[in-house]
């Protein structure tokens, strides 16, 4: 995923487009200061599924921005946050379907042997560990309730 961000910014800065560039480099400059954290406690550089998390929680920030953007009317800013978060999102993996969640959710009741409520977690740890980055589980935890009750 790193490589991928790179080039992207390498790519962009080259082509000379200047939202990209910003926005790719403001991933690599929260990456960096992750990587420099872990270090300090001594761990290793982030993991690809770190960086997926770091992405999310960027998309997410700007999706906040939008929001109280767009109640503002200030279309100018909203733009540009729709513009970074189209970025952000060409880096991030491809959401599931409500069918293919449902499926997974299935899928995952069966595989955890999970028979109440009580097993919601362990059927929510199977999902993620499954489909990281590709499941809003905010949406998901409500279904898997639903499937197990």
């Amino acid at each position: 995923m790193r490589e991928a961000i790179s080039e992207g910014y390498k790519t962009a800065l080259k082509a000379g487009d200047k939202r990209r560039t910003a926005t790719l480099r403001a991933v690599n400059a929260a990456i960096k200061d992750k990587d420099i954290d872990a270090r300090g406690q001594g761990k290793g550089p982030l993991s690809d599924e770190d960086v997926l998390v770091l992405l999310q929680k960027m998309v997410k920030q700007r999706e906040e921005s939008l929001g109280i953007y767009e109640k503002a009317g200030r279309e100018d800013l909203a733009v540009v946050e729709r513009e970074e978060i189209a970025i952000l999102n060409e880096f991030l993996p491809k959401g599931l379907s409500d069918a293919e969640v449902e499926e997974a959710i299935r899928a995952a009741i069966a595989k955890t042997g999970a028979a109440g409520g009580k097993d919601m977690g362990k059927v929510i740890a199977s999902l993620k560990a499954d489909y990281p980055g590709r499941i809003d589980f905010s949406k998901a935890s409500g279904k898997v309730k639903a499937a197990l009750g």
